[in-house]
Order: C-alpha cells, then sequence, then structure tokens
C-alpha cells in the first residue's frame, strides 16, 4: 500500500467531515483496537507459566477488547464543530458632552442665558 501525500487541508466551516474519512477513521480505530487485543493474546499464552497473574490479566483485555473496539469503532460519526457567533453586537458610543459653546447656545434658543450681562 502506497500513501498519497496530500496537501494539508484547513476546516473553515462547521460542516462535518466526510464520509469516506469518517469511514477510515472508523476502521483505522479497529484495527489499533484489534492489535492490542491480538498482542494481549499472545502475551496471555507467553506469560501462562512464568507470571500467572499478568497472563490473567492480558486473558481479561483479549476477552473484553473485542466489545470494546466494536463499541468504539461505531461510535458515530463526530458532532458538526461549534463555531463561533458570527452576530458582532453593535459599538455603544459614549455620548460627548457638549462645549460651553453649544450649551451657550441651547440655553440662547430656549430664552435662558447664562451670562450675566446678557438680558
Amino acid at each position: 500500500m502506497r500513501k498519497r501525500v496530500e496537501p494539508e487541508v484547513f476546516r473553515i466551516s462547521g460542516a462535518r467531515a466526510g464520509l469516506t474519512e469518517d469511514v477510515a477513521a472508523r476502521q483505522r480505530r479497529y484495527v489499533i483496537s484489534m492489535s492490542v487485543r491480538t498482542l494481549s493474546v499472545i502475551l496471555t499464552v507467553v506469560l501462562w507459566n512464568v507470571e500467572r497473574p499478568l497472563a490473567w490479566g492480558m486473558l481479561v483485555l483479549g476477552v473484553l477488547l473485542p466489545y470494546v473496539a466494536v463499541v468504539y469503532a461505531n461510535a458515530g460519526r463526530e458532532n458538526a464543530p461549534k463555531l463561533p457567533s458570527s452576530y458582532v453586537p453593535p459599538l455603544i458610543r459614549p455620548a460627548i458632552e457638549p462645549t460651553k459653546v453649544e450649551s451657550a447656545a441651547e440655553s440662547d434658543r430656549d430664552g435662558v442665558s447664562d451670562h450675566p450681562e446678557a438680558g
């Protein structure tokens, strides 16, 4: 089997991985789990007359691992990753206090003057 060297692709959306990638990942997890199981069964046979408690541990691992491997490999497709919200709240601009000229002009319009000389 020859592995193709493909350029790295970056995910920029919330879409799930493709079905082909998902199946390949499941197969890879299952093969790794079954390899560990095979190794534990071989170690059970090798260690049976040497280290009996460890051999029993390997035997238990070899018996339980197929169930765990199948459940783990068939865990289902991953959930779509959560992307940050695209909502950007509006900026709250602080009110700028009016200058003295503006406040004087407003008070003159209202008929009230802040100047003691005026009227």
